[in-house]
């Protein structure tokens, strides 16, 4: 009986032990969870941050001071403007200003053409025929000029611009669009 007790105050033991001890064991796995947790979380922004600086800081933030960020493109990259920059461009304007939204809805003081993102390519006898001629395109939101922009890359243009946001950046900029017979 001697043995019987012992053993079940070894077993009964044992699963105190256990018990007692597991709450520290889970408790210790989930700081280290936690800190692991936060390694990862600050080396993904750290990522993040390096890959929406174009991979190097001081890139970054001479393009932000001038308004202008470089946009790797196939076959070359165009330089996206912010409507204050396009602002400042349009006093001495030295580029071709093409409006690419379809439908046409309106456009920015100063355009020089109306071609639509998806006809830019049939409407090319419309553009410089340099292909080192600054261009500088935009749509509603950005998205159909940034089609633009490679369509003017691929058609061996050299200096494309584009005007990131769109009539709706240069809207909320406090700024106005015309409107047109086109």
């Amino acid at each position: 009986m001697a043995s019987k007790r012992r053993n079940r105050g070894t077993g009964s033991y044992s699963a105190a032990k256990r018990s007692a001890a597991q709450p520290a064991v889970s408790s210790r796995n989930k700081v280290y969870l936690a800190i692991a947790g936060t390694v990862v979380a600050v080396l993904v922004v750290i990522a993040i941050g390096f890959v929406a600086l174009g991979g190097s800081g001081s890139t970054a933030v001479s393009s932000a001071v001038t308004g202008e960020t470089i946009h790797q493109g196939t076959g070359g990259s165009w330089t996206n403007v912010t409507p204050d920059r396009l602002a400042q461009m349009l006093q001495t304007k030295d580029f071709t200003f093409a409006n690419v939204k379809t439908p046409y809805i309106g456009e920015i003081d100063g355009t020089d053409l109306y071609i639509p993102y998806d006809q830019l390519a049939a409407g090319a006898s419309q553009l410089p025929q340099a292909k080192e001629a600054k261009i500088l395109v935009y749509c509603r939101s950005g998205a159909e000029s940034a089609q633009a922009a490679q369509t003017l890359l691929s058609l061996g243009y050299t200096n494309v611009w584009n005007l990131d946001g769109g009539m709706n950046a240069w809207q909320s900029s406090g700024r106005t669009l015309v409107q047109k017979n086109r």
